[in-house]
C-alpha cells in the first residue's frame, strides 16, 4: 500500500475543507483565528465550483483548513450543505502530490472513479476529484503552484 501511494506520489494532507453556510464564512474565519490560525488565502472561486474560499493553517506545518462558503445555490457545496439539513460540515479531504497528472494517470489506471480532469484550483493549484463512491467522501487531489510550499 505504501509503494502505491509512492507510485501515485502522495505526500501528505493538504487540507480538510469544511463547508459553510451563507453569510456565515467571516464569522467562522474569526473563530478559527481566535484558536489561533492565521488566514493565508482568500478568493473567490467561480466556473463549476462557484464558492467563497478561506485557508487556514495554524502553526508552521503544511496542513490546512479550507472554508467554503457557497455564492450561488447551484454551487456544489450549496447542494451539500442543503442535503446536510442547511448546516454545514466535512465537505472533503484533499491530498498533495508532486505532479498532478501522474496521480491522475495513475487512479485511473487503478479504475478509481475521478470526477474530473487535472484543472486550475484556488491559489494557483491544480486539481482533480474522486468521487465519493470510492472512499464514502470526497477527495481533492492537489499541485501546489509552482514556487510554493
Amino acid at each position: 500500500m505504501i509503494e502505491e501511494l509512492k507510485e501515485a506520489g502522495f505526500e501528505f494532507v493538504d487540507h480538510v475543507a469544511i463547508a459553510v453556510p451563507q453569510g456565515q464564512l467571516d464569522a467562522q474565519v474569526e473563530k478559527y483565528k481566535a484558536l489561533g490560525f492565521a488566514e493565508l488565502h482568500r478568493e473567490e472561486v467561480h466556473g463549476r465550483h462557484m464558492v467563497r474560499e478561506v485557508l487556514l493553517r495554524v502553526g508552521g506545518g503544511p496542513n490546512l483548513i479550507q472554508l467554503l462558503e457557497p455564492l450561488s445555490p447551484e454551487s456544489p457545496v450549496a447542494k451539500q450543505i442543503e442535503k446536510n439539513g442547511g448546516r454545514g460540515g466535512f465537505a472533503h479531504l484533499a491530498f498533495r502530490v508532486k505532479d498532478i497528472h501522474a496521480a491522475y494517470a495513475y487512479l485511473k489506471e487503478k479504475g478509481f472513479n475521478l470526477t474530473q480532469e487535472p484543472g486550475p484550483g484556488s491559489r494557483g493549484t491544480m486539481i482533480f476529484f474522486v468521487h465519493p463512491k470510492d472512499f464514502s467522501y470526497l477527495i481533492e487531489v492537489v499541485q501546489e503552484a509552482d514556487g510554493h510550499a
